[in-house]
């Protein structure tokens, strides 16, 4: 006679040792609480998702159809009749040889030259500005309210305003310029010819490096100021802290600011369009205007398609080998 395991010893009485009714051995069903707890954050990100698609996803396919399309003016009552080119449309924007590769080849030198350095100086005077701020100082607070306002007005009643600062005989910057300091002669072309290149990139650094200084005032917090603290009995300089202790710190943030602040750039429509109109002037081509000529001007609908395809391939290749080798450099960094 077998004695009773310990199971049975403490079994209730009447209980068989059977799974009862809807178990499957020691697994449970999941309570339906739970259920809707797992749930609940997809239901919740499904408007989101659903607009997402239809604002970004649902045009873009519609532009990859359209640039294997010609589509031209006369299609326009009717453009999905337009006839199947194929690659062709890609072939003209690419061909160097031809006036539409070959202007397409200048506005994108124009606007990598443009995007290099408006993001660089950006980011030098949006360091230099967080780095100043750090200092408890009497009217700090409104300082940067000050730095932060070409950020926080709307981009066409600001571009607006610099517009009419930039006109030859009676805007701002030629009289500043020519009767108070006396470096021109006061009747300087800014919206027309090579100098629109200048006044374009002044704008859209005033513009853009207040964010810059938003993003690297915040990533500065989270240095500790006993670093500091130490660099200084060590002897150590403001510039030797700065190189040590502040571009290290803050090289994830930087990291992250420089991608956000080239793509931007590169796919500045707005300034451009509200600075010259429908037509910029040759130094001053950046991409996105141009594509929008070529579509919305010349109504070549499959061409503009095409550039815009190839623009974006261009930016997605260029995400990824930044991201490959910022995270290359963070790795052999951490080793």
């Amino acid at each position: 006679m077998t004695a009773p395991t310990a199971t049975q010893q403490h079994a209730p009485p009447g209980d068989t040792g059977r799974a009862a009714p809807g178990r499957t051995g020691p697994h449970r069903s999941r309570p339906p609480g739970r259920l809707r707890r797992l749930t609940l954050p997809y239901v919740l990100l499904l408007p989101a998702l659903a607009l997402e698609l239809l604002v970004h996803l649902v045009p873009m396919v519609v532009g990859i159809w359209m640039s294997f399309r010609e589509l031209v003016q006369q299609y326009l009552r009717d453009w999905s009749t337009a006839p199947f080119t194929g690659l062709d449309n890609y072939h003209l924007a690419v061909d160097v040889n031809a006036p539409v590769g070959e202007a397409l080849l200048h506005s994108f030198f124009v606007t990598c030259a443009f995007t290099v350095l408006s993001v660089g100086l950006c980011w030098l005077v949006g360091t230099a500005a967080a780095v100043f701020m750090q200092e408890s100082f009497r009217g700090r607070g409104l300082l940067r309210a000050l730095f932060l306002m070409p950020y926080a007005l709307p981009v066409y009643a600001a571009v607006i305003t610099w517009a009419f600062m930039f006109q030859r005989d009676h805007g701002l910057v030629n009289h500043v310029l020519g009767e108070q300091l006396g470096l021109t002669d006061g009747h300087t072309f800014w919206l027309i010819g090579d100098n629109s290149f200048i006044a374009l990139l002044v704008v859209s650094v005033w513009k853009g490096w207040p964010f810059a200084f938003l993003i690297i005032m915040a990533g500065l917090q989270n240095i500790p100021r006993e670093l500091y603290e130490a660099a200084a009995i060590d002897g150590a300089g403001i510039w030797q802290q700065i190189r040590r202790i502040t571009l290290p710190s803050l090289r994830p943030v930087n990291q992250v600011l420089v991608l956000v602040l080239f793509l931007w750039t590169f796919n500045d429509f707005n300034t451009p369009y509200v600075m010259f109109g429908k037509a910029a002037p040759k130094a001053a081509d950046l991409i996105s205007i141009h594509i929008y000529q070529s579509s919305f001007v010349t109504w070549d609908f499959g061409t503009g398609s095409a550039m815009s395809v190839l623009l974006l391939l261009f930016l997605l290749l260029v995400t990824a080998a930044y991201l490959a080798l910022t995270s290359r450099g963070r790795k052999a960094s951490d080793v």
